[in-house]
């Protein structure tokens, strides 16, 4: 007879939960692939170590003109990966490859942070982590960082927020504590969210968030649900939101996007669908026609005086 132990009293999407309260996720963990110069598009990338304790880091991407002495200073990207809170990296094939792209053609820095995931390190750290290294990026704002690459070539007057999935998640509340909280010596211009997850998509979604959550504020927890007064005060003047026709969090991206309209935020918000496709589907071939159409919207967003 099976031990009482191995009973399975909870089972989400990603993963379940064993009586004796171990965790088994349903997705091993992913490739990571390490960091390169790109033969093709002159694109080199390096990773950095934001802290020890707790682990946090990130890989950096900087365009090949940015070896011209005469190039400006560039733009800079702070992408959150996806996964669900606890799946994938930023070392990963998926988010290297679309990074690097997005180096090259917006022509810009892109510092893509490896955060803490669940069942190891609950929500709240990949929000905490994720601020961490934002701020971590704003220190170099006065030239004298840690990190040459961003004390040389980083334009901290044209710093934007990207993500995906919970990714997109993540970067409301990091727009959302700039506004609140402040970047100093840092203006951020816009946040790029690419179906991103917020709470209301089904009673199990929310469960599961929840259940990663222990310190969690219940279905109004302003992370999975934000408040008009904190969409009211998100930090950048910009955002753009993608939705894609098929992807099951299309109906609470827009509830953000209406939201976000009807709060009082001063700026300007964006919402572009891509039909006949489902939740990250450009992932699956950066190439295809819908999913070059979407890295080109997300890049002239970034490159768009």
């Amino acid at each position: 007879m099976a031990s009482s132990d191995s009973e399975i009293p909870k089972e989400f999407r990603f993963f379940r939960v064993y009586k004796d309260g171990r965790v088994e996720l349903f997705e091993p963990d992913c490739e990571k692939i390490p960091p390169s110069d790109d033969p093709t598009t002159g694109v080199r990338s390096k990773d950095v170590v934001i802290s020890s304790e707790p682990p946090v880091s990130a890989r950096i991407f900087i365009p090949y003109e940015a070896q011209n002495p005469n190039q400006k200073k560039l733009p800079l990207l702070f992408y959150v990966h996806g996964g669900g809170f606890c799946r994938r990296s930023a070392f990963g094939p998926r988010y290297h490859n679309f990074c690097s792209v997005v180096s090259a053609q917006a022509n810009a820095i892109v510092v893509s942070v490896e955060y803490g995931l669940f069942p190891d390190r609950p929500i709240p750290a990949c929000y905490e982590d994720s601020w961490a290294a934002l701020n971590w990026v704003a220190s170099h704002a006065g030239g004298n960082g840690p990190e040459p690459w961003l004390n040389d070539h980083a334009d901290f007057g044209r710093v934007f927020i990207g993500g995906g999935s919970a990714g997109g998640n993540i970067a409301h509340t990091l727009a959302f504590q700039v506004g609140s909280i402040g970047l100093p010596r840092v203006k951020l211009v816009g946040v790029i969210m690419v179906h991103p997850f917020f709470g209301g998509t089904s009673p199990e979604e929310d469960e599961m968030w929840l259940y990663m959550c222990p310190t969690n504020g219940g279905l109004q927890d302003p992370r999975l649900k934000p408040p008009a007064e904190d969409l009211a005060r998100l930090g950048c003047e910009r955002v753009l939101i993608f939705v894609a026709e098929k992807d099951f969090l299309k109906p609470v991206a827009m509830n953000y996007y209406e939201d976000l309209k009807k709060s009082g935020w001063k700026g300007t918000v964006e919402l572009v669908e891509t039909h006949g496709e489902g939740h990250s589907f450009y992932f699956d071939n950066l190439k295809c026609e819908k999913a070059v159409e979407l890295i080109n919207k997300f890049v002239s967003f970034i490159t768009q005086l």
